[in-house]
């Protein structure tokens, strides 16, 4: 079966900054690019130590992939889904115990240990395919985070350090890594005294403080039908995250579209009556966690599970766009939130 993948290079969430070199008397600025966890990043900080903030962000973002990459061999991952077993550091437990937790709280919207049918379908390979059923329902039982125990290795430690999977079973951390990476960044800054600085780790976005001249950042937040932007975020101090599945699709030669979320329930991908989800929320981990959960469940399951998270447990905001042309915006966002003149899309305010 010959197929196509194809892969937009662009974040779903762009940053708008007035960027420029300092004058005499202003705060240093300090910059910095790379390529890790498979997608684009880049970092804008400013102050007397950014420079030094930046480079050990860097440092960071790579020590943790080299720990959390699926396919990288010899990963602290890698090792777990290939020996059923692996010696994990504490930033892979403390992220394997996060994402655990958003499992539970999505009912199984979110959950990492779909990656027995991610490697089946091969959605972001370059060479994606449709499974046949039998295949999709023999992995299906394999899927859950009951499959998956944190262990210590000696009852003395407090942290754990030992991770534990079924046998036939793995692990994905793509849809949490980047936003606890996006946490640690937070965390060097705030080591580094710098109080204002944007990160962007592909559709996951960091803002710290505020623009140069003083005012809130701006975030845009990406049309999924066209080039360009659907709405725009004025905001600071909080982490931005969208998942949706025009980001990475493959067609069949049938024309069917398949994109690259699957429903852990189903093994399939997911069939959503949304396009995009938009989280806002002050942890970079359960923003992306959320995002991807969100569009698991569609319109209707989302609000309800935003409304109930504003009693039961630490309250977010989102932005959904549908696929019939709506752009739903959280009530706690309302004033953070302008709607774009030549966007095609009706704007609707979701209040509790």
């Amino acid at each position: 079966m010959k197929t196509t993948c194809k892969r937009l290079a662009a974040a779903c969430v762009a940053v708008l900054a007035a960027l420029s070199l300092p004058a005499c008397g202003e705060r240093k600025t300090a910059e910095l690019e790379l390529f890790a966890m498979d997608t684009y990043m880049s970092f804008t900080a400013y102050g007397n130590r950014a420079e030094e903030a930046l480079a050990e962000a860097g440092r960071t973002i790579n020590e943790l992939e080299q720990r959390l990459s699926r396919t990288r061999e010899g990963s602290e991952i890698w090792t777990l889904n290939a020996q059923g077993c692996a010696d994990i550091s504490p930033d892979t437990a403390e992220l394997i115990g996060q994402a655990l937790a958003y499992a539970a709280q999505t009912g199984g919207a979110f959950d990492i240990t779909v990656a027995p049918l991610v490697e089946l379908w091969g959605i972001t390979t370059d060479t994606p395919r449709v499974p046949a059923k039998a295949e999709i329902d023999a992995l299906l039982p394999l899927v859950g985070s009951k499959h998956l125990t944190l262990t210590r290795s000696d009852p003395a430690l407090t942290v754990f350090d030992t991770a534990v999977l079924d046998p036939g079973c793995a692990v994905d951390l793509g849809g949490i890594a980047k936003g606890y990476a996006a946490d640690r960044v937070a965390d060097i800054l705030e080591k580094y005294g710098v109080s204002d600085a944007v990160a962007s780790l592909g559709g996951n976005v960091y803002v710290r403080g505020t623009r140069p001249d003083g005012t809130p950042w701006r975030v845009a937040i990406q049309d999924p039908l066209q080039n360009g932007c659907a709405a725009m975020l004025t905001l600071s101090d909080t982490f931005v995250v969208t998942s949706g599945g025009y980001q990475r699709f493959f067609a069949d030669p049938d024309g069917t579209i398949y994109q690259h979320i699957l429903d852990p329930a189903t093994g399939y991908p997911v069939q959503s009556d949304l396009l995009s989800v938009t989280v806002v929320c002050p942890d970079g981990a359960r923003a992306d966690a959320y995002s991807t959960a969100l569009y698991v469940m569609g319109e209707a399951k989302a609000a309800s599970f935003w409304q109930s998270c504003q009693a039961e447990v630490e309250p977010f905001e989102m932005v959904l766009i549908t696929a019939d042309h709506r752009i739903v915006c959280t009530s706690g966002l309302a004033d953070n939130f302008t709607e774009q003149e030549d966007a095609s899309y009706a704007y609707e305010i979701l209040a509790h």
